[in-house]
């Protein structure tokens, strides 16, 4: 939702709503399963969703349903996970830039990568700040900020305030939802 885009951006992540959850030790995530703290989302502007769909364009999604695996299009048109450690980027140390599958818009550098050990490629900042929009996302029970992106729509991981400085971020991207290209050089 726009509130929860508004409190998890850049230096802001330390948000205002986790306040409202039961953290849940195993995952390191907040749950919603309790309708008081839904209610209260829900009051703050925020729409919950349960269980990945993204929303694309939709001029961008027989295009996508065409050109892209079925991997890819799970992430990138329905926000599915791709399985920890066996995507195509989580450990490519080149130097390049990250760009949507689906639209080609730039969205991450490679000197904002970095290894979180999580099994998914991690930046610690996107290429300019309206390259990607965050989402409230309340799947699974949990509440995190989904990342999509900004020109289609599509799916591409979540944002977490357990990075690096100086931004403190961690986006665990999806591999399936990156096309990548070698800087020359």
């Amino acid at each position: 939702c726009d509130f929860f885009g508004e409190i998890a951006h850049r230096d802001t992540i330390a948000w205002t709503t986790p306040r409202l959850f039961r953290r849940n030790s195993t995952q390191g995530h907040h749950s919603v399963d309790n309708p008081r703290h839904r209610k209260k989302l829900i009051s703050m502007g925020c729409t919950l969703r349960y269980g990945g769909n993204a929303m694309v364009k939709p001029e961008y999604l027989e295009d996508m349903r065409r050109r892209l695996t079925p991997e890819q299009f799970g992430v990138c048109a329905h926000g599915q996970t791709e399985p920890p450690f066996t995507g195509a980027y989580h450990d490519n140390k080149e130097e390049g830039a990250y760009s949507c599958v689906c639209c080609g818009a730039d969205l991450f550098d490679s000197k904002a990568k970095f290894d979180s050990g999580t099994g998914w490629p991690s930046f610690a900042d996107s290429v300019k700040r309206d390259a990607v929009d965050r989402r409230m996302d309340g799947s699974y029970g949990m509440v995190r900020t989904e990342v999509v992106c900004s020109n289609c729509g599509s799916h591409l991981g979540h944002v977490f305030g357990d990075g690096p400085g100086p931004t403190g971020l961690r986006y665990c991207i999806n591999s399936a939802s990156l096309s990548f290209s070698k800087r020359d050089g």
